[in-house]
């Protein structure tokens, strides 16, 4: 890997302002997925070195709580610029370590950057309130506080962005911050942990652990001094983060599985809905919780719509994210081909028609070729399982109560996209669907002012937007008694 500048392409863990090797000579090689070649290792710490980050992140808590919010301001934005500075060594590090091309990669690095600046804005503005009193001679009213240290567990698949907007707000919120990135993407967090050094952060403040995931997540959850939890990943991993810190009952917000519904009304233009379904499942090589997982066509256009899409479908261009013009890169690993391959038999064997997914053409062992499925039912497992790969179904409906249903028929409630410009329709789907966010002739609907977050068993709490940094304050109410009397003359 060639970079501009080196040294943000870091082989250690980083805890306490300190580049860490594992006390037990334990590390795991970290593969690039489109070519299946080792591009570093990482640690494996032992259990006395996690517990001596959270030592240090607790010493660390009274001096950058004590700080002013425009005082944390000026290290997140010396942060920020960093990232900017050093957009494509980050790009590179993200391509490499996650496959997705070179162009999502800066695009996710110019997203991660710009919820640092959103948060350190939000941190200037976490107010508290004055209230009238019912009590004689009292002034009542709440003020914001920091919750404490805070875990933040990442996903492989926004290895930069899903970090800085959790750990962005907890800065700004005055939290120091221990994340805990998939080990699969270790390297984007530890570049930020080189770049967080850089601007000036404490040490003990921003710290990265590295380790065996099921081992650092049950020690992590189990310490009482750590009082607030962010995870990104799977409901089934979520389901047992939320045991693990019953215990300690922390504050707890979790972004979890999706199964995002793309509604086409009668009104569309098929050809252009088609190019909008396109992008919003394959983004990523569908390895993304908004990934339009379960296509709902009109029956009126349904087959105009399904030629147009596949056209698309298969105009993409597979292989290598490092190659120029690359759409869809590698899945993470063979066990993510093999899930994808296992949805497609189960499709084929329930009856659904196939268009694409010819394996043969697989630039590499870890590539899942873009399918399309016709036909597609609820028994289905294309239609029922998050499918995180370029697998996608497309399903006729008669009208907008069938389609409300269908969509609704989910234990995920993540997103939803509705495209139509029948407002009438766009209503009664926007209130009718059991979803936390529904983007409405858009792909594109995310962000930093974007409350982003989902209902049912796709999480809790909100991220971004001027929600986000309460998920790392505590209200305090105070009650200041034996105030004398306001008279006037």
């Amino acid at each position: 890997m060639k970079l501009n500048d080196p040294r943000l392409f870091r082989q250690y863990a980083y805890v306490d302002g300190r580049w860490t090797h594992a006390d037990g000579g334990r590390e795991a090689p970290v593969v690039n997925p489109a070519n299946g070649k080792v591009i570093g290792h990482i640690p494996l710490l032992e259990a006395h070195q996690i517990r001596a980050c959270v030592d240090a992140a607790d010493v660390a808590f009274a001096a950058w709580r004590a700080l002013r919010a425009d005082e944390r301001y000026e290290y997140l934005m010396a942060w920020h610029d960093l990232m900017l500075a050093h957009r494509e060594d980050l790009a590179q590090i993200m391509t490499h370590e996650q496959g997705k091309s070179l162009a999502d990669a800066r695009g996710e690095v110019d997203y991660g950057a710009s919820f640092v600046r959103w948060f350190a804005e939000e941190g200037k503005r976490a107010l508290g309130e004055t209230m009238p009193s019912h009590i004689p001679n009292a002034a009542l009213g709440t003020i914001k506080e920091p919750v404490g240290i805070a875990l933040l567990i990442t996903p492989w698949n926004f290895p930069l962005a899903m970090i800085t907007r959790k750990a962005a707000a907890a800065l700004a919120a005055g939290c120091p911050v221990i994340v805990k990135p998939a080990n699969e993407t270790p390297f984007s967090a530890l570049a930020l942990a080189e770049l967080a050094e850089r601007a000036g952060i404490p040490a003990g403040i921003f710290n990265v652990v590295l380790g065996e995931a099921a081992e650092v997540s049950s020690l992590l959850c189990a310490e009482e001094r750590i009082k607030a939890l962010s995870f990104t990943g799977s409901t089934r991993v979520g389901r047992l983060l939320l045991e693990q810190s019953a215990a300690t009952v922390k504050r707890v917000s979790m972004e979890l599985g999706g199964n995002a519904p793309f509604i086409v009304g009668p009104d569309m233009d098929p050809k252009d809905a088609a190019e909008a379904a396109v992008a919003a499942k394959f983004q990523t090589s569908g390895q993304d919780c908004l990934a339009a997982n379960r296509i709902l066509v009109h029956e009126s256009i349904h087959d105009d719509f399904v030629e147009h899409f596949a056209a698309r479908m298969l105009e993409l261009k597979v292989g290598d994210g490092l190659e120029e013009g690359t759409d869809l890169g590698p899945l993470i690993h063979r066990r993510a081909v093999e899930n994808a391959l296992g949805i497609i038999d189960d499709a084929l064997s329930k009856g659904a028609s196939m268009i694409g997914g010819d394996q043969a053409k697989a630039p590499g062992e870890n590539f899942c070729m873009p399918t399309l499925f016709t036909g597609v039912t609820p028994k289905m497992r294309v239609w029922r399982e998050e499918c995180f790969s370029p697998v996608a179904g497309i399903t006729a409906y008669a009208d907008e109560d069938e389609v409300i249903r269908l969509a609704n028929d989910t234990e995920y409630g993540l997103a939803a996209y509705v495209y139509t410009h029948d407002i009438r329709r766009i209503w009664k789907l926007l209130r009718g669907l059991e979803f936390g966010m529904v983007s409405v002739n858009s792909v594109k609907m995310t962000g930093p002012p974007v409350p982003f977050g989902g209902v049912k068993q796709s999480g809790l709490g909100r991220e971004g937007g001027t929600t986000g940094i309460d998920e790392y304050l505590e209200t305090k109410y105070y009650c200041l008694g034996g105030l004398a009397s306001v008279s006037g003359s």
